[in-house]
């Protein structure tokens, strides 16, 4: 029998804790740094706070995991018996956190594939579950490595935020795409195309956004099997009430997942956050 391969991912999936672990999935955190303090994603800094220091007009950036932190958990999946290791990580085009984990793998024990699956957020933990689904069923690094990019290819994540002034901040939209949203004080809509953050639509009201949303996801499930994610920052009811909406409407659903976001994606769009993945099997 050939040694398992190991799934690793990082903190911006934000897979439930049962999911990664069902599948022995390895999650590397990224760091939020608030003032001169760097804080751990998922154990030592929550989105919620992330959300009242942006409130406050504190400083807040965030930061790759060292390469070392990539090293010591793929020495890690060597100890436990893997054979090889496959790492699947954000949109290269948001974060470090890549080459990261490339510069890592080119000095580690067993191979290690690295991919850029172009996605954020559970547009990114679903290529991870379907690679891990690979795994499981004893596929080769080739095999778990096409499964997951066969569903980042499939998977479209489409998101609303009350301002684009924070993204602006943190460098993930233009400047003039941001002043563009401001000065005509419209809501935008926005989707993740070719790793990168696309203005898509401008609506005039938050309402009317959230209703948009919803028939593009909808639209973009048609008579699909399909996965669902709702995200949120600090807007719990309104995403709630769009998951709801979208499983009376979506004819085919298998999964629909309703979480906040962590403390990265947060400090990056700032408080009323409202985010749809639809992801086809």
């Amino acid at each position: 029998m050939s040694a398992h391969v190991a799934i690793v991912t990082d903190s911006t999936a934000y897979l439930p804790p049962e999911a990664l672990a069902r599948h022995r999935i390895t999650v590397v955190p990224l760091a939020v740094i608030i003032g001169d303090e760097a804080l751990e994603e998922g154990t030592e800094v929550s989105a919620r706070s992330v959300a009242a220091a942006l409130q406050r007009r504190r400083s807040v950036t965030t930061s790759r995991p060292a390469p070392e932190e990539f090293a010591a958990t793929y020495r890690a999946a060597a100890a436990a018996g893997a054979g090889a290791v496959v790492s699947l990580h954000l949109s290269a085009e948001f974060s470090g956190t890549y080459e990261a984990a490339c510069l890592a793998a080119a000095d580690a024990p067993l191979p290690v594939r690295v991919v850029d699956t172009g996605m954020v957020g559970m547009a990114l933990g679903f290529p991870v579950l379907a690679a891990a689904e690979a795994a499981d069923a004893g596929g080769t690094p080739d095999d778990i490595v096409a499964a997951a990019r066969a569903r980042a290819a499939e998977t479209s994540a489409y998101f609303y935020v009350d301002t684009l002034d924070y993204l602006r901040r943190g460098g993930r939209i233009g400047a003039a795409q941001a002043l563009l949203g401001s000065a005509l004080a419209v809501k935008p809509l926005l989707q993740l195309t070719d790793g990168r953050i696309q203005l898509m639509e401008k609506v005039r009201t938050a309402s009317r956004a959230v209703a948009r949303l919803e028939e593009i996801v909808a639209d973009r499930a048609g008579d699909h099997r399909v996965d669902i994610a709702v995200h949120h920052l600090a807007a719990p009811d309104r995403a709630h009430a769009l998951a709801e909406r979208l499983r009376a409407r979506v004819p085919h659903l298998v999964d629909l997942h309703v979480s906040e976001v962590g403390a990265v994606i947060g400090a990056h769009t700032g408080p009323g956050l409202l985010a749809a993945v639809v992801s086809p099997r």
